[in-house]
């Protein structure tokens, strides 16, 4: 009978000093510093050296999802009477009369993320709101040009719950998506301890080199320093590039403010993966333990995907075992603690891909897209991954406890080596490569 764990957070914590986070990124990618992990480090290096750690034939896992512009400001002048009178009063209050909304994700109807990017004239999503008491009136327009026409952009309240809204956006033009509309207005949401707006050069770097698909409010940082040399040395050395996609959510910035993990709530975010990634996680089982090469997930959220992935097939597995039917895609969520209940039917990667697989033809769908709250912590069975090349995270955060999942209290020694030797930490810092050794049953 599973029970959640009852870990102190209190025992994931560290010193960070301001000195060693990393405000601004690496003039180059690749030129970042790797340390490799193997029960000990065993070896440091740079991002641009990294395929001489990873053996021929290995298959690395990006999320290939997009940063999207999600803060939208608008300043109250713009949405007041326009009398001579009230602009002069508005101006003398600007420096305090601007509300920030950070879109978070797409409200139900307007899922998977794809719609809502692509939608025209309206659109719903849930957000958070800076400066909510000042959001008097029912609806903000402001003004933009976009392309040389003259766009009316509105935001307008239709619920607030737990200090997070639902606000419904709308535009006066036929034909631009929300895509077009929050690239010619957002903002890129750096992370919060990033105080600084974002600049030219975060429009680039803050952005993976092969980011696709729209959707994510945070970078999956440790793809950040992948550059075109790089995939070149992977592909040169026969070490395959697969990828996923993981909308990262603003929860990734959430510490965990609980005394023990299982009082934390994780956020939960969309997935997408392709039937052919499927197929080859299949193959990959069902092949013979001498020609099964490694799976390396680029950075946490694809490592949070792909283990997803197999959770959702024994979800599937169990079910048409258990009611003799097929599941239905709204019950393909997988839940916080799920996979750790479901760890004890002992159900093989091979029946778990194949019962996916199979799901999917019978739906006539090629790509999975479902929601993930899988959270990792110590005492995790990995049944997928066999490394994870990831970044130094932030204290008592999830992240951390991924990494703690990996190397158990050896975690402490390798980021006190980081930051006795000059590491920088977090979202534009140096990373890992963790090796996984624990045999999954």
């Amino acid at each position: 009978m599973f029970t959640k764990p009852k870990l102190a957070i209190q025992d994931f914590d560290y010193p960070l000093p301001d000195e060693r986070i990393a405000y601004t990124p690496a003039t180059n990618r690749a030129d970042s510093k790797l340390l490799i992990w193997d029960q000990a480090i065993i070896a440091e290096s740079n991002y641009s050296n990294i395929a001489a750690f990873i053996p021929e034939h290995a298959t690395l896992l990006f999320n290939n999802s997009k940063v999207i512009a999600a803060r939208i400001l608008f300043d109250k002048i713009n949405v007041q009477n326009n009398s001579s009178e009230n602009i002069e009063n508005e101006n003398e209050k600007k420096s305090n009369s601007v509300i920030e909304i950070f879109c978070l994700e797409p409200t139900e109807k307007y899922t998977p993320v794809l719609l809502a990017m692509q939608a025209t004239q309206k659109v719903e999503w849930n957000c958070l709101v800076g400066g909510a008491k000042k959001w008097k009136e029912d609806v903000l327009t402001k003004q933009v040009q976009i392309n040389g026409e003259s766009i009316i952009f509105s935001a307008k309240k239709l619920q607030n719950e737990d200090g997070k809204f639902v606000i419904e956006f709308s535009w006066d033009h036929p034909d631009l998506t929300f895509s077009e509309i929050l690239s010619a207005i957002g903002n890129i949401p750096l992370p919060p301890y990033i105080q600084r707006k974002a600049s030219e050069e975060d429009k680039d770097r803050y952005q993976t080199t092969y980011a696709i698909e729209e959707g994510s409010v945070a970078a999956p940082t440790a793809g950040l320093h992948f550059s075109k040399e790089v995939f070149e040395a992977l592909s040169n050395k026969n070490i395959a590039q697969k990828y996923l996609t993981l909308h990262v959510g603003a929860g990734t910035f959430m510490p965990v403010k609980s005394d023990t993990i299982d009082e934390h709530a994780m956020h939960a975010e969309f997935l997408e993966v392709e039937d052919t990634l499927i197929q080859f996680l299949y193959d990959h089982a069902a092949s013979n333990d001498k020609l099964r090469h490694p799976i390396i997930a680029v950075g946490t959220t694809s490592l949070r995907t792909i283990e997803s992935v197999y959770w959702i097939g024994v979800k599937i597995y169990l079910h048409l075992i258990q009611s003799k039917k097929d599941i239905n895609a709204n019950d393909l969520h997988l839940g916080q603690w799920e996979a750790y209940e479901l760890a004890e039917q002992n159900v093989s990667v091979a029946d778990a891909m194949n019962a996916l697989l199979n799901w999917m033809q019978v739906n006539n769908s090629n790509k999975l897209i479902a929601k993930t709250q899988l959270m990792v912590t110590p005492g995790y069975t990995f049944k997928i991954c066999d490394a994870l090349v990831t970044n130094f995270h932030q204290p008592k955060s999830t992240l951390l406890l991924i990494i703690a999942a990996i190397t158990g209290n050896q975690w402490k020694g390798v980021y006190e080596h980081a930051l006795s030797n000059q590491y920088r930490f977090l979202s534009y810092g140096d990373g890992c490569l963790f090796w996984i050794r624990q045999q999954a049953t």
